[in-house]
């Protein structure tokens, strides 16, 4: 789970740059790879690359090289090396690293592509071009200040294994085929314990690359009640919450820090349900609380999930 970023393992404190280690173990789906570190103020460029070995002559193939740059306008360019020759370039302009500013970047190894996030904030997809599993060698190399390098090798993130999902499906056509992990939409389970304090659900998908939106609603089955209805909007980037009682909609809160969802981004989020509000983090980033609108905890039974995802797994506890 992206909560772990403080459970990581096989840390380097203060390496001296340029840094040139071995990877512990494989970079297999789930894996996160944990950089803090500070930008000096006369820094014009440092890159992050995930090495296939150490070779120098000939240069060792480079799966995924992360490039910040701060000449002129600052941007973050990707490449891949592949035989000592230099890919198409991938470049983000919207650019969160800052001189003389510190930084931490979480680099998320999934089945088709490395997603990135920099302080908290999603920030870049990169589709593979060499497979993750060659990779052994982590590479910083320019003008930077690194404080820490951590790795967290869990495997679960991509939701492949079994699900420990103690959600019953309401209707029998939306089991999944054996071998299938995604969960076909709309999706509508019955919690294993109804809501109160204390009790977590967590979803974990995939937002389709031409997403407009998607909703997840907790429902009490009796009266067909929206208790807490989540709806991020893409196009507008809007996070909507809301409430469905006695046959109307109530008022929407669109407050929010940040919107957390782009296109073709993995995501967990969990709901956490409170005394007096239900809190929900999306990549363990706390996003939003909603105070309870609908009062009877126990009496919501139901999670509803449908729009612009892959569903990959739910679980509830």
């Amino acid at each position: 789970m992206m909560m772990s970023l403080n459970n990581l393992q096989n840390v380097i404190f203060n390496p001296v740059i340029p840094y040139v280690g071995t990877i512990p173990e494989q970079l297999d789906p789930g894996t996160l790879i944990v950089i803090r570190g500070h930008v000096p103020s006369d820094s014009d460029r440092f890159q992050v690359d995930l090495q296939c070995g150490s070779s120098v002559k000939p240069r060792a193939d480079v799966a995924f090289h992360l490039n910040p740059r701060f000449k002129r306008s600052s941007c973050i360019v990707c490449n891949t090396l592949l035989n000592e020759k230099w890919g198409r370039e991938d470049i983000t302009y919207d650019s969160p690293f800052q001189k003389e500013k510190s930084f931490e970047i979480v680099i998320m190894v999934l089945k088709e592509k490395f997603q990135v996030a920099v302080n908290g904030k999603h920030t870049l997809l990169y589709v593979h071009r060499i497979s993750p599993e060659k990779v052994d060698t982590l590479g910083i190399y320019g003008r930077v200040n690194i404080h820490s390098v951590g790795f967290s090798f869990s495997s679960d993130l991509q939701g492949s294994q079994a699900s420990s999902m103690e959600l019953t499906h309401i209707r029998r056509e939306n089991l999944p085929s054996s071998g299938i992990s995604q969960r076909t939409l709309p999706f509508a389970a019955r919690l294993n314990s109804s809501m109160g304090p204390e009790r977590t659900v967590v979803i974990k998908g995939e937002v389709h690359r031409n997403a407009k939106g998607f909703n997840v609603d907790l429902v009490a089955g009796k009266s067909r009640d929206i208790a807490l209805h989540l709806n991020p909007r893409l196009n507008s980037k809007a996070f909507v919450r809301n409430s469905f009682l006695q046959d109307s909609w109530g008022e929407e809160e669109r407050n929010i820090t940040s919107f957390p969802f782009a296109p073709g981004m993995y995501f967990e989020m969990i709901i956490y349900c409170d005394v007096k509000e239900f809190k929900v983090a999306i990549n363990g980033v706390h996003s939003l609380e909603y105070k309870h609108r609908f009062k009877e905890l126990s009496n919501i039974d139901t999670l509803e999930i449908d729009g612009d995802i892959n569903l990959l797994d739910v679980r509830s506890w």
